[in-house]
């Protein structure tokens, strides 16, 4: 990590939509004063960044340019965006085996290095990403995590939030699991303002089946995104510089993001979306969420989907 007082260091792998858009939301935040962008385009990179710079005159002031894989030596923070895009038709999954290729190639280079930081993944199929890249890697747990369902649960809130019209942030719930299409949102446990959100529906005539189609669209709401617009870049890409944020600033946030677990919900050596502490350590603890066991049940559906998938790649990539 770098040794100047006061200063931060992130890199960035992979320049496409969401990577260019998270970079957008780190300059329009202030969040790192040096900031690197890594791809294999190198006049795209280059020009963002001499674009990027002229946001700082109005933020504040950051040293972005574009770098290399070398560049990680003394990064805080690596953030890979990396890979093959979701195209219409396609579920996360199925880009499980390109992006693992792309993916190696980028874990080790980093590494070697000298990278002594925290891992951020937002490649999907991401559960996999992640821990594919903790075991690249050879980091432990608290320092590879992936944006898992903050996004997921950001759409969740953004959907209670227009059904109660109540501000999205007053909205306390989370989508868990997988994120992709065996994820499930956690009613039973989630709040608007305090209020049981099963009881504040039934105070407001809103039915279990009406919950149930939120759900529904808000698990799909990716693929409505990229038929219309061939790609989902903006809400991620605000998904990330929240977690960066929470990590480069020390703050013990809890967000649901995809985590290492050790025993929590019953399940083992496998990352998958949770509610977690994020510090400057990365993952400081997993929330373990009590749930119900229909979620119980579903939390392990989901995990059982990722193991085989998680498998059968590395696999295919060890061929």
């Amino acid at each position: 990590m770098s040794n100047s007082v006061n200063h931060q260091k992130v890199l960035l792998v992979g320049d496409g939509a969401v990577g260019s858009s998270y970079a957008f939301a780190m300059m329009q935040q202030g969040l790192a004063e040096e900031f690197v962008i890594v791809d294999v385009l190198q006049d795209r990179i280059e020009g963002d960044a001499l674009d990027l710079e002229d946001a700082q005159a109005f933020t504040a002031p950051k040293n972005v340019y574009a770098g290399t894989y070398a560049d990680a030596k003394d990064a805080d923070l690596v953030v890979i965006t990396a890979g093959a895009p979701q195209k219409p038709g396609e579920t996360r999954l199925d880009l499980v085996n390109k992006n693992l290729k792309i993916l190696s190639s980028i874990v080790k280079p980093i590494v070697d290095a000298g990278f002594d930081g925290i891992f951020l993944v937002a490649a999907n199929p991401v559960d996999i990403l992640t821990y594919a890249t903790r075991k690249f890697s050879g980091f432990p747990k608290e320092k590879v995590i992936g944006s898992g369902t903050s996004l997921d649960s950001a759409r969740l809130m953004v959907a209670l939030g227009k059904r109660f019209n109540v501000d999205p942030r007053s909205v306390h719930a989370y989508m868990m699991g997988e994120h992709g299409d065996s994820e499930f949102a956690a009613y039973d446990e989630a709040t608007i303002g305090g209020y049981p959100l099963k009881a504040y529906a039934a105070k407001e005539g809103v039915t279990d089946e009406e919950l149930a189609d939120i759900e529904d669209k808000v698990r799909n709401k990716a693929y409505s995104i990229i038929n219309r617009k061939g790609a989902t870049f903006y809400g991620i890409a605000t998904c990330l510089m929240r977690i960066s944020k929470a990590i480069l600033r020390d703050e013990n946030a809890i967000l649901p993001i995809c985590a290492s677990l050790d025993g929590e919900y019953g399940l083992d050596d496998i990352i998958i979306g949770t509610p977690a502490i994020v510090n400057g350590q990365g993952l400081k603890e997993v929330v373990e969420v009590p749930l119900t066991g229909a979620e119980k049940e579903a939390m392990a559906k989901s995990a059982a989907a990722l193991k085989k998938i998680t498998a059968d790649g590395l696999a295919n990539l060890e061929k």
